[in-house]
């Protein structure tokens, strides 16, 4: 290539860009109307289940060479910039900066929005239940791990229900002030993180001490002060803390992903409407007799509901009793999911939706 040709072609490019700002600004200004009208209404900024809507058309006519991945985070951060034109949206996760909690944030509302760290899963659920932050986003599920049980926990005891989901492939690497392995006294991180990268551990740092602490990044901002520290961490909090990258992707899981929840208040946020790809989510508990779990289960056999997910804990009754986390494909607007949850409703001793959302768009 000439030159010349390298020259016209970036020329091009230019032009293409200014074509792209004017009609981003031209949707911007859509945007702003839009808002206008659901002020008058009284009506919320953010429809999950709208945005889901607009990222599946958009990937169903993209002909490329654009690959179709791109396309939901390019589209998420141009709704959140447009969405933030509105009114500013808070976001509360589990903090400092660096966090996985925080990528998954940005992931799902995009960089346009108020953050709002938390030293704790509690404090997010503390934090949205007295309207500090519009929405909390909390962790619920690891692929290696299983249930983060302290969330599960939470969601009986407050009012929050989920409005949203968000998958993250979570890559954890050892982060250190040298750049090396050696004299590391403890290596500092959340209690799953340490779970999830434990046969690395014990092959590489086998007599060195796991000290958990509330969030990695936290770890992270530990081990930038104390070089006989180690932290597990994203890269994001590397560079934040200004540290070396020592191992990378030491999780033992190398497609290792943790689903997050959107929570939200109800009085704050009208349950999402049916997206074409939904799932519900309720925790149910039963009268501990012969059959009363298969009982529970009947009416999703009979009318064709299926479960994505079937998790229990205790009740912390002292008496050997359970609450069963259930993920049901489907939306309470469907006839057949809301002919199930009736009969369903009807057999348990504790029903609580906890909420119905789109599936987690890639």
């Amino acid at each position: 290539m000439s030159p010349e040709d390298l020259l016209s072609l970036r020329t091009q490019i230019d032009s293409v860009d200014r074509e792209l700002l004017a009609l981003l600004n031209r949707r911007a200004a859509l945007a702003q109307a839009v808002g206008e009208l659901k002020k008058k209404e009284g009506s919320v900024v953010f429809r999950p289940e709208r945005e889901a809507q607009v990222i599946d058309g958009l990937k169903a006519v993209n002909g490329g060479p654009l690959q179709t991945d791109s396309v939901a985070p390019i589209w998420r951060e141009i709704m959140s910039a447009c969405r933030a034109l509105e009114t500013p949206t808070r976001v509360a996760y589990l903090g400092p900066a660096g966090t996985f909690s925080e990528l998954a944030a940005l992931g799902f509302f995009g960089a346009s929005i108020v953050k709002v760290p938390c030293a704790s899963i509690d404090e997010v659920f503390r934090t949205t239940t007295a309207g500090a932050a519009d929405f909390g986003v909390v962790p619920v599920e690891n692929s290696t791990e299983g249930v983060v049980a302290r969330s599960l926990d939470l969601f009986l005891t407050t009012p929050l229900f989920i409005i949203g989901e968000t998958s993250l492939f979570v890559r954890h690497n050892l982060l250190r002030r040298e750049n090396g392995l050696k004299e590391i006294e403890a290596v500092c991180a959340h209690p799953q993180a340490l779970a999830q990268c434990h046969g690395w551990l014990s092959n590489h740092l086998p007599n060195i001490e796991r000290r958990p602490v509330s969030s990695n990044a936290e770890g992270a901002r530990l081990a930038a002060e104390n070089p006989a520290l180690a932290a597990i961490a994203s890269e994001r909090a590397a560079s934040e803390y200004g540290l070396h990258v020592v191992s990378p992707a030491i999780q033992d899981d190398p497609h290792n992903r943790t689903r997050f929840a959107i929570v939200t208040r109800p009085e704050s946020h009208p349950q999402p409407k049916a997206s074409g790809h939904d799932c519900t989510s309720l925790v149910v508990s039963v009268v501990n007799r012969p059959g009363a779990v298969h009982d529970m289960l009947v009416p999703l056999k009979q009318h064709g509901v299926s479960m994505s997910r079937f998790e229990s804990r205790p009740a912390r009754s002292g008496q050997w009793e359970y609450y069963f986390y259930i993920d049901l494909q489907g939306h309470p607007d469907e006839t057949h999911v809301a002919a199930a949850l009736k009969e369903l409703r009807a057999v348990c001793a504790f029903f609580k939706l906890l909420g119905t959302y789109p599936i987690d768009v890639h």
